[in-house]
């Protein structure tokens, strides 16, 4: 129902000593606070705290009132410079609230309503009451600068130390009841994203002598963005190294709820993180997530790319109290993430200076003085060293502009562009990208029959029409007669394609000689069930196109370009700290059976470099392997190039060419399938006689740790399944590849023994 149509009251009572502060670290909507009977604050923003102090103790009556925001717009009478379909109402712009909720098309019409965050009892006298971090890199020292806040006499705190991992650090000139220090850690160990190395953090800790008290933890390191020559560029370096930044745009782990707590972000980041990415993006049309999103981060390696919550509207930041709320909003934000290193970009919006550019408005009546003038001083003066831009997109003639600074690239997607595109735009670093309705991988064909794909409010199309466009352009099926005349075909080459895009795209932009610098895939979690714009969906069950990504990711990763007569090109590379020994081979099949020409050579990769090599030149004989030279008929329609450890023998990476195109002719695959129990894990070996093309792995209550993956032909793979929660039965299901003419089915024995016994079960 629309909660934001009536007044909604939250009440409660509790117990309270005189001289306490009630503290609200989230009210979403415009909330008056009442205190046995009286109110005693208002708050219109839902991204600023709010503390009350208690004059009185014992048992305390509070209620909450959140007036109807749909009545407060309608009694709004102002005239934007422009209008966007993106939300239900322009009138929005005027209130400090999230957009989730009020944007038809893709998000479900769930209002926020009431207290989000914890609603605290604090500051008794006497204790520490606020403190801030900030980081920054002096040669190869760390800098810490701290500043403290108490309560309460100043002379009780004369005797306090500060540990920073292993430094501890005498803090004097207590003043006001307040310290600002500035610790050095010599030769610090560096936080670096896990795609480059490992995310050193250090706990920081303040001790009176008889007490210490976790203040959280901190990380040293240098982040540089490098603008290039013409100033176009917008490439990231960490700690003097160059990253390729690749991640998703967050929606929400929990748009009922908003949720802030660590178990309800873990498994979103974890997964993020396994597939390869480094960044996330939190979007000008969400939310600020709580202090648990970003200290997982800092742990587990992710980068931050984080909107200021200002998304499409003509926001009227000349009015002093808005403006002033937001100043306030900037500041607490950069208080609280000071010492977070994952904490890379600040972005003024979403979209702002896009919206007002696509309806026409002349560079003149543009201009966001607030976005470009006021918040880049006021960001320097807090926080030097953080990396401020003032839209997104934004840095050429056009904010729209692809070929500058920061773009949203939607030419393969939405525009239906040729995947030749992605080559041909010289995206410099794409902070939206790839937004397709991604079929989730448990639902039944029946079940998406109704499926509802996203669609950008006003137009005629959907992003369902945008991947049938890609299905019938690289697989030469015509999609609505596919969908028509059998569904379950329709629906395995949907999740296909989707995988096969986030993988051609990202290997051409990783590879050594593109001018592309990043790339952030819109979005990593559906907000709703069905065929969302998210890798994952809705319940946290990985798609066809977070696999697909997963295989292009790696730290550690070959991959391939089609440079036309002149062969194929082989990109290695190494983002690890470590050299890397190989073996590269390239074989190319005939009917992904028969090997018509093959080779190998060593290679040696440095740490955090890349190289590439020449198919001409590993095969040292003429061979037309990418079909440019169109003599005779084909020799070949699969092209395998894998990277081997040299010592261990163990892949590294796979790159697949499809040669005559990825629409491989239906075949007897000699596909076999073994269930293998294993210290109580289940895992199913997987070979085929032939080349499988995105092998799928269906089994009811079980995920596969990899899925929508090209098999080799006689080259077995063991796969991990996980149960899913709540499920105990054994593994059975299916295994599909989309050039097969028959599936496998698999079912385990249900027979118990202990739990290291091995467990086979051969499969029809």
């Amino acid at each position: 129902m629309p909660l934001h149509e009536d007044d909604v009251w939250y009440e409660t009572a509790f117990e309270a000593c005189p001289g306490q502060k009630l503290r609200f670290l989230g009210l979403a909507g415009l909330a008056e606070v009442w205190i046995d009977g009286e109110c005693v604050a208002v708050s219109t923003s839902m991204f600023l705290p709010l503390a009350i102090d208690l004059a009185t103790g014992g048992t305390v009556r509070l209620s909450i009132c959140f007036r109807s925001l749909f009545a407060a717009m309608a009694a709004t009478s102002e005239r934007p410079r422009w209008r966007t379909r993106l939300v239900t109402t322009n009138a929005l712009r005027l209130y400090r609230q999230t957009l989730l909720g009020h944007m038809p098309g893709w998000c479900p019409s769930f209002h926020a309503i009431g207290p989000f965050r914890p609603v605290e009892l604090v500051d008794r006298p006497g204790i520490l009451q606020s403190w801030r971090f900030a980081t920054h890199m002096r040669g190869n020292d760390g800098i810490l600068s701290v500043n403290l806040t108490f309560s309460g006499s100043a002379a009780r705190f004369r005797a306090l130390t500060l540990s920073v991992g292993t430094v501890v650090f005498a803090l004097e000139d207590v003043r006001d009841g307040s310290i600002a220090a500035e610790v050095t850690l010599p030769d610090v160990a560096r936080w670096w994203p896990h795609t480059h190395g490992e995310a050193i953090l250090h706990m920081v800790s303040l001790s009176d002598g008889t007490t210490e008290l976790a203040l959280g933890q901190v990380g040293f390191r240098e982040a540089t963005i490098r603008r290039g020559e013409d100033e176009t560029d917008f490439a990231l370096e960490m700690n003097g190294v160059s990253v390729f930044c690749r991640g998703a745009c967050w929606t929400s782990a929990d748009l009922l709820g908003l949720a802030g707590d660590r178990e309800a972000y873990a498994p979103w980041l974890i997964a993020l993180r396994d597939s390869g990415m480094n960044m996330v993006r939190v979007g000008g049309t969400m939310l600020y997530e709580s202090q648990a999103f970003h200290d997982l981060c800092d742990e587990l390696g992710i980068m931050v790319w984080q909107d200021l919550m200002f998304a499409n509207l003509d926001y009227p930041l000349d009015s002093e109290p808005l403006r002033q709320q937001v100043i306030a909003e900037v500041e607490q934000l950069l208080s609280r993430l000071g010492g977070s290193p994952s904490f890379v970009v600040l972005c003024g919006g979403s979209e702002i200076a896009q919206q007002a550019t696509m309806v026409g408005l002349t560079a003149e009546r543009r201009q966001m003085p607030f976005f470009e003038t006021v918040l880049p001083r006021l960001i320097r003066h807090l926080s030097p060293d953080l990396h401020y831009i003032p839209h997104s997109p934004w840095g050429g003639a056009l904010p729209i502009t692809v070929s500058a600074g920061v773009a949203h690239y939607y030419g393969v997607g939405a525009y239906r562009r040729p995947l030749e595109d992605a080559r041909r735009a010289k995206v410099r670093f794409a902070s939206e990208c790839l937004a397709f309705a991604n079929p989730p991988s448990s639902v039944s064909p029946a079940a998406l029959k109704s499926d509802k794909a996203p669609r950008d409010h006003g137009v005629s199309w959907d992003f369902a029409d945008i991947r049938d466009h890609y299905l019938g352009t690289l697989y030469g099926y015509e999609p609505v007669k596919l969908r028509l005349e059998d569904h379950a075909r329709y629906l395995e080459l949907s999740r296909a394609v989707t995988a096969d895009l986030m993988e051609s795209v990202f290997s051409e932009w990783r590879r050594p000689g593109s001018p592309c610098s990043g790339g952030l895939v819109w979005q990593l979690q559906d907000l709703a069930s069905g065929s969302g714009w998210g890798v994952i969906d809705s319940h946290g069950h990985k798609k066809a196109a977070w696999h697909g990504l997963r295989r292009v990711l790696a730290p550690i990763q070959l991959l391939l370009s089609d440079e036309g007569m002149d062969g194929i090109a082989l990109h290695v590379l190494n983002e690890s700290p470590d050299a890397v020994s190989a073996v590269l081979s390239l074989d190319c099949l005939r009917r992904g059976a028969v090997s018509v020409v093959s080779a190998q050579q060593p290679v040696e990769i440095e740490p955090r470099s890349s190289a590439s090599f020449s198919s001409q030149a590993i095969l040292d004989s003429f061979f037309d392997i990418t079909r440019a030279y169109h003599f005779g008929a084909p020799e070949h329609n699969v092209t395998i190039a894998t990277l081997r450890c040299a010592k261990s023998g163990n892949i590294l990476s796979e790159a697949f060419h499809f040669p005559v195109g990825r629409a491989l002719p239906p075949d007897d695959l000699g596909m076999q399938a073994t269930i293998v129990g294993i210290d109580s894990c289940w895992f199913i070996d997987i070979i085929a006689a032939r080349f499988a093309q995105a092998v799928h792995i269906v089994a009811d209550g079980y995920q596969a740790d990899e899925d929508w993956f090209h098999l080799p032909p006689a080259r077995p793979r063991r796969i991990r399944l996980r149960e899913k929660r709540g499920w105990h039965e054994p593994p059975s299901g299916l295994v599909i590849a989309i050039n097969g003419t028959t599936t496998v089915s698999f079912r385990a024995p249900r027979e118990t023994g202990t739990a290291t016994r091995t467990k086979t079960a051969a499969l029809a």
